[in-house]
């Protein structure tokens, strides 16, 4: 399904002192330093895996999930899933994915929430009656029936990140990318995201890719845990593997494995 293969990807970021003359020099002479986010980076995923993609901030984590999703293109290495190369086969790629970013909405800010989903019906093509369905399904499991005529700068972050979900569900997507999607969530939201994740994940046999800081949300759903830092692969294994790594008996302080985990690898 999911095929990655010496990953690279690298930014140039401009960087200057703090103070006006130091702003005035930059406009003249800018120092760049350039970040290598991803470096040999390689996995394969099967269909219907979920899979949790953890590091700290600044791993790579984003930027694997855009060169998956066709955002980026990666400065080497190759990719392909379900025989696409993402950023090469971008308009076909995006019909068969479905993407969350948790601090990013894909829901126009000031209409309803039906009619971003219309408008979302019409970008991807979706046939009447698939729509339909599938908006009848993703309205009554996250509960959305209250939700579809308000505007989406009146709703709370939790009922946002449940319509988030749905529209990137409304086509059917084989391969789900989900980045950070229950940030900022109350507890009883975290719940009803994760047992809504587990039941698409059953019923479709969609591929999960999870990236987030809340290990709650990995144990929770992720049969699989791939961990990255300073843009190298360093683990790639289930939560068990990633306790023995560190010495631990079981994954029960998950929290604090990983982070003895990160002092080990100095990320």
């Amino acid at each position: 399904m999911i095929e990655v293969s010496h990953l690279q990807k690298s930014f140039r970021v401009a960087r200057r002192n703090a103070g006006f003359s130091q702003a005035v020099k930059a406009l003249f002479h800018r120092e760049y330093e350039e970040i290598h986010a991803l470096s040999d980076v390689s996995f394969s995923i099967g269909e219907g895996e979920m899979v949790g993609y953890i590091g700290p901030n600044g791993a790579g984590k984003s930027s694997t999930i855009k060169i998956l999703s066709g955002i980026l293109t990666p400065d080497g290495g190759e990719c392909r899933i379900d025989g696409r190369v993402p950023w090469k086969e971008r308009k076909e790629h995006v019909k068969h994915i479905g993407v969350v970013f948790g601090q990013r909405s894909q829901l126009w800010w000031d209409v309803p929430v039906i009619d971003s989903f219309e408008l979302l019906r019409e970008i991807y093509s979706i046939e009447d009656s698939l729509y339909q369905k599938n908006l009848s399904r993703l309205t009554e499991l996250l509960e959305l029936s209250q939700l579809l005529r308000t505007p989406t700068r009146q709703l709370s972050l939790g009922q946002r990140m449940r319509c988030e979900i749905a529209a990137s569900l409304l086509h059917s997507p084989k391969v789900l990318f989900l980045d950070e999607p229950t940030i900022g969530l109350d507890a009883v939201s975290k719940l009803a995201v994760r047992e809504f994740i587990k039941e698409l994940n059953r019923e479709e046999k969609t591929t999960v890719i999870l990236t987030t800081h809340d290990m709650q949300d990995i144990e929770a759903l992720a049969s699989r845990v791939i961990l990255i830092g300073k843009g190298r692969l360093l683990l790639d294994g289930t939560l068990e593997d990633i306790s023995a790594a560190v010495g631990g008996e079981n994954s029960g302080q998950i929290d604090e494995t990983l982070a003895q985990l990160y002092k080990q690898y100095d990320i």
